[in-house]
């Protein structure tokens, strides 16, 4: 039985996995400079795989953005002459 179209996850392979494929295991050795060809796919080494966290900078740069208006906002009313009786 086959699961309907409505129920699907999209993007579900997009996902983090803790465990990478053979394939994906050399790839990120040749990007470490820690494979050669002659090299046996079998007992390959460890690889560090760490899910990235793309969303974090930007939560960052909006608070900083919030606290720069705040203290502009505070500058400003500062410079407001004040209707004092």
């Amino acid at each position: 039985m086959s699961i309907d179209r409505s129920l699907k996850v999209t993007g579900a392979l997009e996902r983090h996995r803790n465990v990478l494929s053979r394939a994906e295991r050399i790839e990120k050795l040749q990007e470490e400079d820690r494979w050669e060809d002659n090299e046996s796919v079998l007992g390959l080494p460890k690889v560090a795989h760490r899910k990235s966290h793309a969303g974090r900078k930007a939560k960052e740069e909006t608070v900083e953005k919030v606290a720069e208006g705040a203290s502009e906002a505070a500058a400003v009313k500062a410079e407001e002459p004040s209707t004092g009786s």
